[in-house]
């Protein structure tokens, strides 16, 4: 599988150079070529097939022209000690956990396969990288997690003034590990500018070997399309009908990825979304993409710390603009919705749930009329543990949720006890610094 961009389709890249540039000179994201046919294996997978054998035979299947299927394997292995839950609540309701990593966040899957997808190939190219990113939350801690141990690979992490959490000492570059947090003299929006600033100078990002480890990065979010397959390998032999994913908005990335798993060939019915500022419905129900008004010519380029894949959800439909109508299907939830949503979902199946996953399972039941039949099936995502929507569970529920340790420590402040950074110059002499 070859890789283009979002908004120069003469681009064309292999999945390394997609993985270590991260963001193609355009200002675009990059996005697969092609379709596979995957189905006569898909098919074949049932509730034995490990979520790593999984990951291992998709990312053949992507990348088999560039790398091995033991590589493939090794990859996989290395990337996931865990795996997802599917559980059933009811005949036609399932939920897919995907907070069973090290952080409870769906992170922590994407993060480490990244992770492990760079460390092998670095070693076998010789090579070293930087991640650069943005944190204020589970994100930092992750990636913290998914390098330990790494000799190939060292992150960059700026935080903005009083939010640096859920790190440890033994981390740190400074102490011997592939963590360098930097606290920054300004808010989430100048630190995005900040992000901006270096990645544009294509010089920079050379000369350090820079990537990002969020979703503008194809290796980051590629490995969200195993979650479905994943899925279906074990609803097979309990769903007889259509399968569609309810699942909160975010930055879609994993509806994106979704799609790209319907490309393999994986039997799905559409993604049911709470609509957003991004993506609306229209009068009828159907999808607006609300970027969509403008050309992807006349924007300004994506900034790697806060990617939106609507652009890549545009791109997928570029060729057949009306097939959106059947893939998407948005439904408004509000905030009492999502509330009521979530005491619902408490008694009914004694479930505590997210904000998102609330707002999901919501979205859901506003589109009943989706479910034609008995054999149909809703899967809930479930992107993070209800720990995280902690104020949220006590105002909806009145029941206050115990935090897990491994949570408790992502969350826990740090002090730095260091000076703060401010300028792109500060930043500069850090990656200097570290090489």
């Amino acid at each position: 599988m070859r890789f283009t961009s979002t908004r120069d389709k003469t681009v064309d890249t292999s999945f390394l150079q997609a993985l270590l540039d991260c963001m193609p000179a355009d200002g675009g994201l990059y996005v697969p070529e092609g379709n596979a046919d995957l189905r006569r294996w898909i098919l074949y997978t049932n509730e034995n097939t490990t979520f790593d054998s999984i990951a291992g035979a998709l990312t053949s299947a992507c990348i088999n022209t560039e790398f091995s299927p033991i590589i493939c394997e090794t990859i996989a292995t290395k990337a996931f000690p865990f795996e997802p839950k599917l559980k059933r609540l009811d005949d036609n309701l399932f939920t897919l956990e995907l907070f069973n990593g090290p952080t409870g966040s769906h992170r922590d899957f994407g993060v480490s396969y990244m992770a492990a997808c760079l460390e092998t190939i670095l070693t076998l190219n010789g090579k070293t990288a930087t991640f650069l990113d943005l944190t204020s939350g589970p994100h930092g801690a992750s990636l913290a997690r998914a390098l330990r141990g790494s000799k190939k690979l060292k992150s960059v992490l700026l935080y903005p003034k009083g939010t640096v959490r859920g790190l440890s000492e033994s981390d740190f570059v400074w102490n011997g590990g592939n963590i360098y947090p930097i606290e920054i003299d300004g808010d989430l929006k100048y630190c995005r500018a900040l992000i901006q600033e270096i990645f544009s100078d294509r010089a920079l990002v050379q000369k350090f070997s820079l990537t990002a480890s969020t979703t503008a990065n194809i290796g980051r979010l590629l490995p969200q399309a195993f979650f479905y397959t994943y899925a279906f390998s074990r609803l097979k032999e309990k769903v007889s009908g259509d399968i569609y994913y309810a699942m909160a908005p975010g930055n879609y990335s994993n509806l994106v990825a979704g799609l790209y798993s319907w490309r393999l060939c994986l039997p799905l019915r559409g993604f049911i979304v709470p609509t957003s500022g991004a993506l609306g419905a229209d009068v009828k129900g159907y999808p607006i993409i609300t970027d969509a008004i403008v050309s992807v010519k006349d924007r300004p380029p994506v900034n790697a710390s806060d990617p939106s894949n609507l652009e890549r959800l545009e791109d997928f439909f570029t060729d057949y603009s009306a097939m959106i109508r059947s893939f998407v299907y948005p439904a408004k939830v509000d905030e009492a919705a999502t509330e009521e949503a979530a005491k619902d979902l408490y008694k009914k199946y004694d479930l505590i749930s997210d904000q998102e996953t609330a707002a999901a399972y919501g979205a859901a039941q506003k589109r009943k009329d989706l479910i034609d039949g008995a054999g149909d099936a809703v899967v809930l995502i479930q992107r993070d543990h209800p720990a995280y929507s902690a104020s949220f569970v006590q105002k909806a529920l009145g029941e206050r949720i115990e935090v897990p340790q491994t949570i408790q420590e992502v969350l826990k402040p740090f002090d730095l006890k260091r000076p703060l950074a401010k300028t792109k110059e500060d930043l500069v002499k850090v990656l200097e610094q570290i090489q």
